[in-house]
């Protein structure tokens, strides 16, 4: 069987994340811009773009930008937005990026985009993979849930209804064994097509978690902060861990 995060990036991802638009996302690159201390022109890599929301607003404000991406769904989908041709789409495994050492000036891993594989390893090898392609003093961000948060927050149940296509989307929440796990199921009253069932599971990985294995990869963390409005990092109260830093 195919891990979660080759059979839930597809079609259905697009449906039950359409809240997420390209309004938000130039905000949110405007944070990002300052935060990476972005030169004009910079060659940024958007690792995890996904339908390409984040990757589109770096290459609007005139950045050389990469997306790159497992699923070819979501890419294509990408490209579809994309009608200036303006970003790269790349599809690749973040575990071992595509892309010769040093050959960016800054990387982005947003919404959590990371923490998907079982094998520790498989995780640390997308941090030193951030780093290889870094050239020294290149700037990375890296946007991660905030463990405590999602533990003191977690809703096990909710349901909506999409006014568009009338479909139902039912997610169940759990935190399991060091996880945050989310059971997904869409279905129609105006179809006999069996509901389609999806898992997408990420592990809750702490700041201590991340201090350590930056560093050990070469990678100096000089910025914190708990959401994109730029509050700064609370352990308790912050829904996400924003890092920032550069390349040693």
């Amino acid at each position: 069987m195919k891990p979660w995060y080759e059979q839930s990036f597809g079609s259905d991802y697009m449906l039950v994340y359409k809240h997420r638009n390209y309004e938000d996302a130039n905000k949110e690159v405007r944070k990002m811009i300052a935060w990476l201390k972005l030169k004009e022109g910079a060659n940024v890599l958007d690792i995890g773009c996904g339908m390409g929301r984040h990757a589109l607003a770096l290459a609007d404000f005139g950045y050389t930008v990469t997306g790159m991406d497992l699923s070819p769904i979501l890419l294509e989908e990408a490209d579809r937005h994309d009608g200036s041709g303006l970003v790269k789409w790349v599809q690749g495994d973040m575990r071992e990026l595509p892309f010769e050492e040093g050959c960016f000036d800054a990387t982005v891993n947003l919404f959590t985009s990371f923490g998907y594989f079982t094998a520790e390893e498989d995780n640390v090898s997308v941090i030193r993979h951030i780093r290889r392609v870094l050239r020294t003093g290149g700037s990375f961000l890296i946007d991660f849930l905030n463990p405590t948060y999602v533990e003191q927050t977690l809703v096990p149940y909710s349901e909506r209804r999409d006014e568009e296509c009338g479909v139902l989307i039912e997610e169940v929440r759990s935190i399991r064994d060091g996880w945050v796990q989310k059971e997904i199921t869409v279905s129609s009253s105006q179809s006999n097509d069996e509901p389609r069932q999806y898992l997408e599971r990420v592990r809750l990985y702490d700041l201590g978690w991340f201090d350590k294995h930056l560093a050990a990869c070469g990678l100096d963390m000089e910025q914190l902060y708990g959401n994109y409005n730029g509050s700064a990092y609370d352990s308790a109260t912050s829904p996400r861990m924003i890092m920032a830093g550069r390349a040693k």
